[in-house]
């Protein structure tokens, strides 16, 4: 016999769980158990919670969800949450993205893993002829996490580059970059290059054209493929301009950059509208095995 018991949590490993009667587990202590799972990830707490009775009642424990937390959690939440459960106030942060820096950046946390995840606002990045209101406007747009986000008018030269310190992201933790952005340039490749400051960057093309998946394009001695951008939840496109490892650390800091140039093709572009830089963790592809 069993009873239905539910675990406050927020995306994967929340909802209904079984708990049976009794466990061996049950033996020990709710610290012992809280102090244990504080040393895996915010989607183990979900799973361990079934584990038992002590483990649901220990799970909710702020001891773990405290080590889930950035240090610098207590500014970024509203008075209104400075009583609560370590638990709520982690989920709020995954589910909430919080202005920093005068509303030039925004940070919140990836649920199942606690990786802090942040996007760097069009106002936060080197934009090329930014200030030339003949090239680009500043401009609001709905469903926008920031005041303004920038519009091109008409500019042949193309340039964006982003730049985040190590120090702002989870050490040991494989990351994404993404442009974020409404509308685009047709048929128009697009050099995309990240890598830490002062050292070679790796380099890819794509296009903002929603049409081109699938399709190639020829530069010097190499084809390049383009992927289609892809569709946000928030109404806006995303694309991504590449990959690094934060090796993280106490003792140095580096710094990363992201780009997304067209130079070399000197036509007019207009109409593109840009929110800013996204960088969230990977999603690594395990390699399958046969036999």
């Amino acid at each position: 016999m069993s009873e239905t018991h539910s675990v406050e949590s927020s995306g994967e490993g929340g909802g209904e769980i079984n708990v049976s009667d009794w466990s061996p587990f049950d033996t020990l202590t709710e610290d012992c158990i809280s102090n244990i799972v504080s040393f895996t990830s915010p989607r183990d707490a979900c799973v361990f919670a079934a584990v038992s009775k002590s483990f649901e009642s220990a799970v909710k424990s702020d001891i773990i969800w405290e080590k889930f937390l950035p240090l610098q959690y207590p500014s970024m939440i509203p008075p209104s949450l400075a009583s609560s459960s370590k638990m709520e106030i982690y989920f709020y942060l995954c589910n909430d993205p919080v202005l920093i820096e005068d509303g030039k950046k925004c940070i919140w946390l990836k649920n199942t893993s606690g990786k802090r995840c942040i996007m760097l606002s069009a106002e936060s990045l080197y934009i090329k002829w930014i200030n030339d209101t003949h090239c680009w406007d500043w401009i609001t747009s709905p469903g926008s996490r920031f005041e303004r986000v920038a519009k091109v008018n008409d500019v042949c030269w193309f340039e964006i580059r982003g730049t985040i310190n190590t120090h702002e992201l989870s050490p040991r933790t494989h990351y994404s970059s993404y442009i974020v952005f409404k509308e685009g340039f047709t048929d128009l490749p697009i050099e995309a290059r990240v890598g830490v400051v002062g050292k070679q960057a790796s380099k890819r093309f794509f296009c903002f054209d929603v049409s081109t998946d699938g399709q190639f394009f020829k530069r010097g001695r190499r084809t390049w493929y383009f992927e289609k951008p892809k569709e946000r939840e928030d109404g806006w496109r995303e694309i991504e301009l590449g990959r690094f490892f934060n090796k993280g650390g106490l003792m140095k800091s580096d710094e990363f950059e992201m780009s997304a140039i067209a130079t070399e093709l000197r036509h007019w572009k207009s109409g593109f509208i840009l929110q800013g830089i996204e960088i969230r963790p990977a999603t690594i592809q395990r390699a399958r095995t046969v036999g």
